[in-house]
């Protein structure tokens, strides 16, 4: 849970139209070369995408094996696993660690953003243990109580006196710009800068496009136009 707690902050919000995955990339030094691929947002499967935080070792190996279980999945059934499913069989995966020496636990946790056919859009919290929880908006990592409180008030849910909405775009009246709106202003707040770039953040968002999930995972350009269009409702963090 050390790992994690100092991790760069990872965001996930649900919208009606599909869900923002937005994530901080953590550089330990000016010297070290930037990845060019992601290093904190990763595609399990067609319908579902991940924000991790913790070791990302420790994540490697779980991303894996989640894409060997999800491909088993499509090979047997000829259609892509559901959602909450492919998230179970991972925990299960993760609690296993638990309950033998020898072993310790994944020392990561998991923002997983999907959709399938039944439940529609869908976004799970797990943790090291192999606890997992649905959410219309969450947050793991470094600053994750400052961020959860911001969330909590400026959410647009259908129906606040219902915690338990259908998930899915029943549940919520976000939009993806209201949601990728919301997703700027956590991260303003909650990160530790005084100027948001591209150098620091990943973002990613699925959505539909002719009735089929589409996972688009942003780069430094599109990184850069998001924040540029949300510019006038980013504060710092010390407002």
């Amino acid at each position: 849970m050390e790992a994690i707690s100092h991790a760069g902050t990872v965001i996930g919000i649900l919208s009606k139209d599909g869900i923002v995955l937005a994530a901080e990339r953590q550089a330990t030094s000016n010297l070290l070369e930037q990845s060019i691929g992601s290093e904190k947002i990763y595609e399990m499967n067609d319908n579902v995408v991940a924000g991790v935080a913790g070791l990302t070792a420790d994540a490697n190996i779980l991303i894996n094996q989640s894409r060997v279980i999800a491909q088993r999945y499509l090979q047997r059934f000829d259609s892509p696993i559901p959602v909450e499913q492919l998230v179970r069989r991972l925990c299960d995966l993760k609690q296993g660690y638990t309950q033998f020496g020898g072993l310790r636990p994944f020392g990561v946790s998991f923002l997983c953003a999907g959709w399938d056919p039944t439940f529609g859009f869908q976004l799970y919290q797990s943790d090291p243990a192999g606890n997992y929880s649905s959410w219309k908006a969450a947050c793991i990592g470094e600053n994750f109580s400052n961020a959860q409180s911001i969330l909590k008030q400026e959410y647009k849910d259908e129906d606040s006196n219902d915690a338990s909405s259908n998930i899915g775009s029943a549940g919520t009246n976000m939009t993806m710009d209201d949601a990728l709106k919301l997703t700027c202003v956590v991260l303003s707040k909650t990160i530790d800068t005084a100027k948001l770039t591209s150098e620091k953040l990943e973002f990613a968002t699925i959505t539909l496009k002719d009735c089929k999930p589409h996972i688009h995972i942003y780069s430094s350009e599109e990184i850069d136009e998001v924040l540029k269009k949300y510019d006038s409702v980013m504060k710092p963090s010390e407002d």
